[in-house]
């Protein structure tokens, strides 16, 4: 006779477990599937159908045509589903669009105040900086809905005064602080208006 396994209820410390008989769980779960049902029941008659009190009141307030800039816990959860985002300067943009404009300026700025002696260090955030405006430039680059963003021509403006100093003078050159400054320049300026 071979040996059965133990049940994930015997694995389980005694202290955990529930001392109920056969005939009382199914019981139990007939209780709760009624309470879910009366629940749900409740809400219905209250509110006259199954839309949540919350998101109701925000389709009347909507209604309404009152635009509230705090909307409370539920419109930071629209917030998150919503594809767009108002930016510093009031436009609405893509959040992929800003996340990764972002995210060029945190790294190239990062990358450009990094001292260029300690060759390591300096490759490492050279590196991310590299990867990041590769991601952006595969995204954004030439995409209708951005191009004529102030944030957009700021940022390319930078990347493309990098890759002209780089392709003149050599993948290890050392930039120049007039450069750093000018690039420095252009990404404040992408920041202001993201």
């Amino acid at each position: 006779m071979a040996a059965s396994l133990p049940t994930l209820a015997e694995k389980q410390p005694r202290s955990w477990r529930c001392n109920l008989d056969s005939e009382e769980r199914p019981l139990n779960r007939r209780l709760l599937a009624i309470r879910g049902i009366m629940s749900l029941a409740g809400a219905v008659l209250v509110n006259g159908s199954l839309m949540p009190l919350g998101l109701r009141a925000e389709e009347e307030e909507a209604e309404r045509g009152s635009e509230d800039e705090d909307k409370g816990f539920l419109g930071e959860i629209q917030s998150l589903f919503d594809p767009n985002e108002k930016t510093k300067s009031g436009k609405v943009l893509p959040k992929s669009y800003l996340k990764s404009a972002r995210e060029v300026i945190e790294t190239l700025r990062e990358s450009l105040k990094e001292d260029s002696k300690d060759i390591s260090k300096f490759r490492k955030t050279a590196d991310a900086a590299k990867e990041s405006i590769r991601k952006y430039l595969t995204g954004w680059k030439g995409q209708e809905s951005i191009v004529k963003e102030e944030s957009y021509v700021a940022l390319e403006k930078a990347i493309r005064s990098l890759a002209n100093f780089y392709s003149k003078a050599g993948p290890f050159a050392t930039l120049p602080e007039d450069v750093k400054s000018d690039i420095l320049d252009d990404l404040n300026t992408a920041e202001a208006f993201l």
